[in-house]
């Protein structure tokens, strides 16, 4: 069930095999397999670049009930933060900052 969850999220973000296979690096004959539930046990290796593309967590895509997805608008803002070559360090001490700054 991990492909039909993978192609569900992949829909609902009107992406196609091919983008997501170009943003991932995963294989889109990979991506196709796993979707159609022939590739049955991909690695997590597979699993992290592909959940990191739609900004899910790995265990959404292996549980039977995800968790909460996030909407559209904050998916595409986070998608260019990890393009914009900001660590996750950088990012968590800019919120702290702005956390500490807040009046």
């Amino acid at each position: 069930m991990i492909g039909y969850r993978v192609k569900s999220l992949r829909e609902e973000r009107k992406m196609s095999i091919s983008e997501l296979s170009a943003k991932s690096g995963v294989a889109k004959s990979y991506i196709s397999s796993l979707e159609r539930n022939l590739q049955k046990n991909p690695t997590i290796l597979v699993l992290e670049k592909i959940s990191r593309i739609l900004c899910i967590k790995v265990d959404a895509l292996l549980k039977e009930q995800p968790d909460k997805v996030m909407d559209e608008e904050w998916m595409e803002i986070m998608q260019d933060v990890m393009g914009s070559g900001i660590s996750k360090e950088e990012m968590r001490e800019y919120i702290l900052d702005r956390k500490n700054h807040s009046f």
